[in-house]
């Protein structure tokens, strides 16, 4: 069974530039890929589905035009290649934290919090993920 998708498509006046610059940064705070251009592709959950409304809305308000997709790939390997870019975006980020954790001082507070924001991208499970939620509890893993 394929993975379910949400596509956002989206063009916006150049100017100003701090509605599209909001956009982007919205964007990335999901953890959103960008496919072509203003072509971005979530996984297809409810809650990321309802941000990606609520961006599409702050695009119309901000003059531009949005468009929302659910979708599906055709073929696995698309599928898979979306998944790889997901998780290898996460492990990259579970990476740097335990890099931190194994610095003299690590603030475990700053990196629990970095964690968190982490876990909430993560969505297919990087590898490393699970290291760092029992290096922070206190763990070895």
């Amino acid at each position: 069974m394929s993975q379910a998708w949400v596509v956002l498509i989206y063009t916006m006046p150049r100017e100003p530039t701090a509605p599209r610059v909001a956009v982007w940064r919205k964007l990335k705070k999901l953890a959103a890929l960008r496919l072509h251009d203003a072509a971005w592709v979530l996984p297809a959950t409810p809650s990321l589905l309802e941000q990606m409304r609520w961006l599409a809305t702050e695009i119309r308000e901000a003059q531009g035009e949005s468009f929302i997709w659910h979708a599906q790939a055709d073929e696995l390997e698309q599928d898979g290649y979306l998944m790889r870019q997901f998780t290898t975006q996460a492990e990259a980020a579970y990476r740097a934290i335990l890099a931190a954790l194994d610095q003299p001082g690590a603030d475990h507070a700053e990196l629990a919090r970095r964690y968190r924001q982490v876990q909430a991208i993560d969505y297919f499970h990087a590898p490393s993920g699970e290291t760092v939620r029992a290096q922070l509890a206190g763990g070895e893993a």
